[in-house]
């Protein structure tokens, strides 16, 4: 099976999963993107309300500034076969207090290695939020996110750790000024570089 038809199927069933059924204050609907093709790997938290409701990733205040710390419109950002958006899980997991709450653990267990395993291709990982840092940089989960997103540097250019671009996150935004100053330029060519890298054509054609 090749690695496109693999990820198909496999994406088949993640969007047929209704195993944290019970824990949820709605019904099941995971939400992701992904291609065999993809360059660019997104590994965010969970689907907010809107994203939920819309079924996009993403769709909401936080992805039209995530896009615009990467320098990216929504046309190459929804493109599968450059950018892979991979949450910790897929489906809202309902409001808590002072935000959502946080992605069931069983969703990545599940799903997660699988669908990284399906993405040969990704050069470059962007690490957001505590559940996602814990997975992808489980030595720095503990650390101040300051400390690790100014650290990631050292993963350049493999891996990247940004903070969460959510409105909730304006106060530490604004404390930490160096964040757009130093990290976004860099960040934004080296996205430009890895999605600029040519694709064989027959990935290019694959559904």
């Amino acid at each position: 099976m090749s690695p496109v038809n693999g990820l198909s199927q496999l994406l088949l069933e993640v969007r047929a999963c209704t195993a944290c059924a019970a824990q949820l204050p709605h019904a099941p609907r995971p939400v992701l993107q992904a291609h065999a093709a993809a360059r660019l790997l997104v590994a965010a938290q969970a689907p907010g309300r809107r994203v939920h409701e819309t079924g996009i990733p993403f769709n909401d205040v936080s992805g039209e500034r995530l896009r615009q710390w990467l320098g990216l419109s929504r046309e190459v950002f929804y493109d599968a076969r450059q950018v892979a958006l991979v949450p910790m899980a897929f489906c809202f997991p309902g409001p808590g207090r002072g935000g959502d709450l946080p992605p069931p653990p069983a969703c990545a267990q599940r799903w997660r290695q699988p669908l990284l395993d399906a993405l040969p291709r990704v050069q470059l990982t962007l690490v957001i939020g505590r559940h996602a840092l814990a997975w992808h940089c489980p030595q720095a989960a503990r650390s101040s996110l300051a400390g690790v997103v100014r650290d990631s540097a050292r993963r350049w250019p493999d891996l990247i750790v940004l903070p969460h671009p959510s409105p909730r996150n304006n106060r530490w935004l604004a404390r930490h000024p160096w964040f757009e100053a130093e990290i976004l330029p860099p960040l934004r060519e080296r996205v430009r570089r890895v999605l600029a890298a040519a694709q064989p054509e027959d990935e290019r054609r694959a559904a």
